[in-house]
């Protein structure tokens, strides 16, 4: 009997105890990333003062979204407790550096670019790794509720540990916090350790023929993910998802600068926070929202969230700005709930890993190119202007929505069957 087994005898989901670590795991590593990413991307504004370095930096910092489709073969094909407890092994030992170089005083944008990428590779499995973790652990009926808990942990440390980063860089400095980071890393991994995960039944006796390359079988892996979201409606929605992570990344790379001008890096954190904050009251909302339709949710959520993101970019108060900006992320943490219980309701438990990875390098490819293209246009047209401009990417989005009535129509997720979204493939959660 696998976890997820004993905990469908059980209606309480906080009674399964490989759901309980996994969420606790998750709650460390997520305060570590945020913790890491407030810092790296305020030394480097304080350091250079260019916004066209800041958006490098966070396009560093976003390379997991862009190379997840090459670790999805992977994480369904190796066991998944050691790929999880190595990555916060990793991460913490790679964030000591930044405190060293600093106590030599060789703490540089250039050590910086050195250590990021090390970082963030590190970070390139974790979502493919929870995606496929959390069916084996759950029980079906209890996946949304699942999502949102691990979401609402997520977004909600995102907003804590965002806002307090910048206090804290504000009083201690950016290095100081590296020192505290590294020891989240370590408990996340202690946490991930004590996880018992169940074998995937469809993957137990994965055949291995011989002869077969280990390249090959990897491109394969691949191809087979490819395959099964060919000609869905999943294709339209990561084009939909693209245009928005290239909003938003436009918006992390100036985000520093905009926050100084209003007033400095406790401004920047609150931001950051107000991020955070409305994605998570959108995870605590998505469950209630799973009998609504979905194509209607993407639409009014798009468009609510360009309205507010226009007028916190011209409103007259600091404290204004902070509120509307949250308001503006409350659809994205609807979105992000419901997609996840999607993918794990219409695709196979086997394929999930690839599945999810290809979705979200092809949707999250946008991110670290919108950094780019955001610190640059920065340069030219300032913050301000910027951060208004990238609140066309979600009125576009919405727009989108409008004029194809193949995503308008879309049914709930409640009531949501692959043949509703083009997905052929029939999930195989009993190995079937």
């Amino acid at each position: 009997m696998t976890t997820a087994d004993t905990s469908e005898e059980d209606p309480s989901l906080w009674r399964n105890r490989d759901f309980r670590r996994f969420f606790a795991g998750q709650f460390v590593t997520n305060a570590g990333d945020s913790l890491y990413t407030v810092a790296v991307l305020w030394l480097v504004f304080e350091l250079s003062g260019s916004t066209v370095l800041t958006g490098i930096a966070n396009a560093l910092l976003l390379l997991p979204w862009l190379l997840q489709m090459l670790a999805g073969p992977i994480v369904d094909r190796l066991p998944l407790k050691p790929v999880l407890v190595g990555s916060q092994v990793l991460q913490g030992v790679v964030v000591l550096a930044l405190p060293l170089a600093a106590a030599a005083g060789r703490l540089s944008v250039g050590v910086l670019f050195a250590v990021v990428p090390l970082l963030t590779l590190a970070t390139l499995v974790m979502t493919p790794v929870g995606t496929t973790l959390v069916p084996r652990i759950v029980a079906e009926e209890r996946l949304s509720r699942a999502n949102s808990a691990l979401a609402t942990v997520t977004l909600g440390l995102d907003m804590v540990f965002d806002a307090l980063g910048g206090a804290f860089i504000s009083a201690f400095g950016a290095t100081t916090l590296f020192l505290f980071d590294s020891a989240t890393f370590a408990l996340a991994g202690l946490l991930f350790a004590e996880i018992t995960v169940p074998a995937a039944d469809a993957t137990e006796e994965r055949p291995d023929p011989a002869g077969e390359s280990v390249v090959g079988s990897y491109v394969a892996d691949l191809r087979n993910g490819v395959d099964v979201l060919r000609g869905t409606v999943f294709v339209e929605l990561v084009f939909t998802t693209a245009v928005l992570n290239l909003a938003t990344g436009v918006t992390l790379a100036i985000l520093p600068a905009f926050g100084d001008a209003l007033g400095g890096p406790a401004v920047y954190g609150l931001l950051l926070g107000a991020l955070g904050g409305g994605r998570l009251v959108g995870s605590l909302l998505a469950p209630r929202l799973e009998a609504v339709a979905y194509g209607r949710l993407l639409l009014a959520g798009d468009c609510l969230a360009a309205c507010c993101w226009l007028a916190a970019v011209s409103a007259p108060s600091t404290a204004l700005t902070v509120a509307l900006f949250g308001l503006a992320w409350v659809p994205a943490g609807v979105a992000g709930v419901l997609t996840s219980t999607l993918n794990q309701t219409v695709f196979p438990d086997d394929l999930l890993g690839r599945v999810s990875s290809i979705k979200g390098t092809a949707a999250g490819a946008t991110l670290p190119l919108g950094s780019l293209i955001g610190g640059g246009v920065a340069e030219v047209l300032g913050a301000t202007t910027t951060m208004g401009l990238a609140a066309l990417g979600f009125g576009f989005s919405g727009l989108y929505v409008l004029v194809r009535p193949r995503l308008r129509r879309l049914p709930a997720v409640a009531d949501a069957d692959p043949g509703d979204f083009d997905v052929t493939a029939s999930p195989s959660r009993d190995g079937e």
